[in-house]
């Protein structure tokens, strides 16, 4: 029996590198799901090095949710330029893409441990989260690190007031309301202490308003949906409950040009709403003659430039179009087990339900002409965004990092002078 062990032993150890290996080839196949994350990571080229950073953002997603991180890379680029950052990935093929596309160090870190043991020799003070990923509690267990989080929208949908806001120590929203909303409707969290208002960075780098498209020009109207949601309760979407009735009675109307421009989500949980999605999307280019057509590949921000108005369901789009000054329309969730938050700029614009989209023209067309809701929307601007002229909120923002991590070194300065924990 004992002579059989060494052997045992081997055949064991050989067994594991075996799997290990064929783990790694199907990782580096293309038979890896695009939504698993490959876990290729940069592990035995970390090993026992230290990251020089003073500021981690933690994406451990795939690229199918890159959008939540994209929209944050000039305001990360301003804070880098102040405080060296780096950001963490999973998924080494969404590390590539964000690597080219934003121009800051990215890691892929596989291992639990190489983190750990990374963040043990380093001095990284700030950790900055895009999302409520459940992979987030992989990072937030480090207790030398402040952790931020920054979402990647800062609007009416029931995400924004969730009590997985109480995991992190601060939370970085756009103006007022978003305190106001998380104070009313989080229980048991504190979010005057908590939640700081920063303003939209994203606002600074967002395309500028076009020129005058010149007389006789057909005003332009924006169809931007937001996705399904993972659950009854965040069923924000309109596109399966709305989404051809809208389009159909502009397209028939011939008195604007429609531009589509749904969620990248849009049909990832729920089948029905993407065949709905398709529908309106054969109708878009079926009429491409008249200059309608689908949007999927620029910044929210071109999109928003290019339009006369806006119709969105209850996101974040809403919040940034705000300050454009011009008219916008919020549908109205058809599933009643949808959570809405009763707020200030759902109650000031209109709404549009799913029996009222068929005649979704009239509407658009008394925005345009009139626009009666703008006054009370420009009284919102400074609540829902805070300050819009070019540069303060992307000063806030670094500021606010900069205020968090003199909490964090204070705090944790108490910490490590408390000496071991007891019994």
């Amino acid at each position: 029996m004992t002579d059989d062990k060494p052997a045992l032993g081997t055949r064991g150890s050989l067994r594991r590198r075996l799997r290990r290996f064929a783990v790694r080839a199907v990782r580096r196949s293309r038979l890896l799901p695009a939504t698993m994350p490959d876990r290729l990571g940069q592990d035995d080229e970390l090993a026992g090095s230290a990251l020089r950073e003073s500021v981690m953002v933690y994406f451990p997603d795939t690229r199918e949710s890159l959008y939540q991180l994209r929209q944050w890379y000039g305001p990360l680029a301003k804070l880098h330029e102040r405080h060296p950052l780096v950001v963490v990935f999973q998924d080494s093929r969404t590390a590539r893409v964000a690597a080219a596309e934003s121009g800051l160090r990215c890691l892929t870190i596989a291992r639990y441990g190489t983190l750990d043991a990374l963040l043990a020799r380093s001095e990284v003070k700030l950790a900055i989260y895009v999302n409520h990923s459940p992979q987030n509690f992989a990072n937030l267990r480090f207790l030398s690190l402040v952790h931020v989080h920054l979402s990647h929208g800062d609007g009416d949908k029931g995400v924004n007031v969730s009590n997985q806001l109480k995991a992190y120590d601060f939370n970085f929203v756009a103006g007022q309301a978003g305190i106001d909303r998380a104070a009313r409707y989080t229980m048991l969290y504190d979010a005057p202490a908590r939640t700081i208002a920063i303003g939209r960075p994203q606002l600074d780098f967002a395309a500028p308003a076009r020129s005058d498209a010149g007389p006789g020009a057909l005003p332009t109207v924006l169809y931007a949906p937001t996705w399904e949601g993972g659950q009854p309760s965040m069923a924000y979407s309109s596109v399966a409950t709305h989404g051809e009735a809208i389009v159909g009675a502009l397209l028939a109307s011939g008195q604007c040009r429609v531009v589509y421009r749904p969620h990248p989500l849009t049909g990832v949980t729920d089948d029905a709403v993407g065949v709905a999605d398709l529908r309106v999307r054969e109708l878009i280019d079926k009429a491409a003659a008249g200059g309608h057509r689908v949007d999927v590949g620029s910044d929210f921000s071109v999109a928003a430039a290019e339009s006369d108005l806006l119709i969105c369901d209850v996101s974040a789009v809403a919040v940034d179009y705000l300050p454009s000054g011009k008219p916008l329309i919020v549908t109205t969730p058809a599933d009643a087990r949808v959570v809405a938050a009763e707020t200030r700029l759902l109650r000031t614009v209109p709404r549009l339900t799913a029996a009222d989209a068929p005649g979704v023209a009239e509407l658009v067309a008394e925005q345009l002409s009139v626009d009666p809701g703008r006054r009370q929307r420009l009284d919102l601007v400074e609540y829902y965004v805070g300050d819009t002229t070019p540069g303060v909120a992307t000063k806030r923002f670094v500021e606010a990092c900069e205020r968090v991590m003199d909490v964090r070194d204070r705090a944790w300065a108490d910490v490590r002078g408390r000496g071991p924990a007891g019994p």
